[in-house]
């Protein structure tokens, strides 16, 4: 199957998971996944979240994203992926001044 995100509408969400700032994504979503093409506005951040019965796959395609996983930080560039696994905690921001453009799935 092929997605075709230029067909998928985009939603702006503001807070996303209790965060703050602008959050641009299109999303594909059924019973076994949720797949998101996504800009993160500069100095946005996503809320703490824990993903206690999927993961979380992100890969970074353009851009700079900060993430706090579990009790560490790390930074991600373009190309670089970020895993948080079934059963643990992570939160993301922007602290650049540029959109980061992402695809993220979770399973």
């Amino acid at each position: 199957m092929i997605l075709d995100f230029e067909t998928i509408k985009e939603e702006l969400i503001i807070g996303f998971k209790g965060g703050e700032g602008e959050l641009l994504t299109r999303n594909y979503v059924d019973e076994n996944a949720r797949i998101m093409l996504s800009v993160l506005k500069p100095g946005a951040r996503s809320g703490l979240h824990e993903h206690a019965t999927n993961c979380e796959v992100i890969l970074i395609l353009e851009g700079e994203m900060t993430f706090h996983y579990d009790d560490g930080e790390e930074v991600a560039h373009n190309g670089d992926v970020h895993y948080c696994p079934k059963g643990h905690c992570h939160w993301f921001e922007n602290l650049t001044d540029h959109d980061v453009h992402y695809f993220a799935v979770v399973v």
